[in-house]
């Protein structure tokens, strides 16, 4: 599939709403555009996937059956691995290299969740209660069952478009879920690829439907939507908040993965050129558009200059630049909007006092690229920058002297999606990660990510959980079924 013939299927889409441009990060001049599917297209794609459910088309054969066509998504995708990269390195800016490794784990969401359609199950129950209406318990049988819950709308960001459609795809599909998926209008173009090739490997028609629109749009008629029995949803906390309460409708089940403040503490006695390359990395990658970035570092005070010149040498070292670009490591902010946003931080930490080691400003060239910023002597208490989640290369370092210190600094907000420790004092770090309030703690290693181990945040970092087990049971609801023998 020729990349050119993605972007004009794209603009040749249907809709009744705003013509939306596509735009290059990189250049700032258009890639292609599309228009708003309008609501009646939203009615239409629900309609299509509630009649594919009641049919039970997908969901109604064997499991067996699901897991061979998953496994043909995952294959198809290999096959085009090349053109789904090239199209989330052109759409997002990021290094195609980047692109080109994330791929390869998006198909095995498909082959990890093909291995569950025959693995879950409900449980039977031996009945230990006496008496009741009935008389006696004794000749009584229960067991539960699991059950997709029906139509899902599957909405996800701008900051990892493939991976973040397979992840939810995926355990939708082995549940036996009818879906609606709905991209961010930044990042329309691997999704139009995958709905080509969920087609190719099998899927019946209307089990998986795409829809193309802004938030605002498109995704708030989804929402709300009376068929639509869940919402899965991945980006920011004030869009989360907004989804709850457009679920108040029918009350549909909701599962968020939301937005971050993620603290990294370093101690003195840990490994101090792993520690500060990978918690530079670990904000600076991808311009600091991911919700784990650890954009909150702590240090141990007796380390804090070290570990505060060595990330900010870093990030005067790290080369900006768009995909075409030799040794370009940092990719631009996705969007004008974007970049006014961070910029928008950075000026109200200038004025508020905020010592900037390096970067705080947009580079000198065309693109949304914005210098890695390393930031000192922020006020916890005052300063929205430390406090409010920026996705953009910005980090803050604060000095700590004890557990209980760092501790405090970092369970201070809002947020609670991951956090990290460094420390060769594994005990230590074990009571650390016991002590931190947030769903994922890394231990000496930062941006891990595995298939089969769950995701999900404390506090407003979101509801439920991805991956694993759980993420195909945050698809399946539970009944329960009692027998008189």
């Amino acid at each position: 599939m020729a990349l050119q013939s993605v972007l004009d299927d794209l603009r040749k889409l249907p809709g009744t709403g705003e013509v939306i441009p596509v735009i290059d990060p990189v250049t700032e001049e258009p890639i292609t555009e599309f228009t708003d599917c309008g609501p009646e297209a939203v009615d239409a794609a629900v309609a299509r996937a509630r009649a594919s459910f009641e049919s039970g088309v997908w969901h109604g054969i064997p499991g067996r059956e699901r897991a061979k066509v998953m496994w043909r998504i995952a294959d198809l995708m290999d096959h085009y691995a090349e053109d789904l990269a090239q199209l989330d390195s052109l759409n997002t800016g990021m290094p195609l290299a980047q692109a080109q490794m994330i791929v390869p784990t998006c198909a095995e969401f498909f082959r990890y969740y093909a291995g569950w359609c025959t693995k879950v199950n409900g449980t039977a129950h031996e009945v230990q209660m006496t008496g009741g209406i009935s008389g006696a318990y004794a000749d009584m049988h229960a067991y539960t069952l699991k059950e997709p819950y029906g139509v899902v709308g599957l909405i996800f960001p701008w900051n990892g478009p493939v991976f973040n459609a397979c992840a939810k795809i995926a355990p939708a599909l082995a549940a036996g879920c009818s879906s609606i998926v709905k991209p961010a209008e930044e990042t329309p173009l691997s999704a139009l690829l995958l709905d080509r090739i969920i087609a190719e490997a099998g899927v019946p028609e209307g089990v998986v439907n795409l829809l193309n629109g802004y938030g605002a749009t498109a995704g708030a008629a989804l929402t709300a939507h009376p068929d639509v029995e869940k919402i899965a949803f991945t980006g920011s906390t004030e869009v989360g908040k907004e989804i709850v309460r457009a679920s108040a409708g029918n009350l549909k089940k909701v599962m968020l993965e939301l937005g971050g403040k993620s603290p990294v503490l370093i101690y003195d006695d840990a490994d101090l050129d792993m520690a500060i390359m990978m918690a530079s990395m670990g904000i600076f990658i991808h311009s600091g558009q991911g919700c784990v970035c650890g954009s909150r570092i702590f240090v141990q005070r007796g380390v804090y200059e070290r570990v505060v010149e060595g990330v900010a040498t870093v990030a005067k070292n790290l080369k900006l630049g768009g995909p075409k670009e030799e040794g370009a490591m940092i990719s631009p902010l996705i969007s004008a909007k974007q970049l006014t946003r961070v910029l928008g931080y950075l000026e109200e930490g200038k004025r508020d006092g905020v010592e900037i080691v390096t970067g705080g400003e947009r580079l000198d060239r065309r693109g949304y690229f914005v210098q890695p910023t390393v930031l000192t002597n922020v006020d916890p208490a005052t300063s929205r920058l430390y406090k409010e989640e920026i996705f953009g290369p910005v980090v803050t370092i604060l000095p700590f002297d004890d557990d209980d210190e760092a501790v405090a600094l970092a369970n201070d907000t809002t947020y609670g999606l991951a956090a990290t420790a460094w420390t060769t004092n594994l005990a230590r770090a074990h009571r650390i990660a016991k002590r931190l309030q947030a769903g994922t703690v890394t231990l000496n290693c930062q941006l891990v990510f595995d298939h089969a181990v769950p995701f999900g945040g404390y506090k407003q970092s979101g509801w439920g959980h991805e991956f694993g087990r759980e993420g195909i049971e945050a698809y399946m609801q539970t009944k329960s079924v009692w027998a008189q023998l």
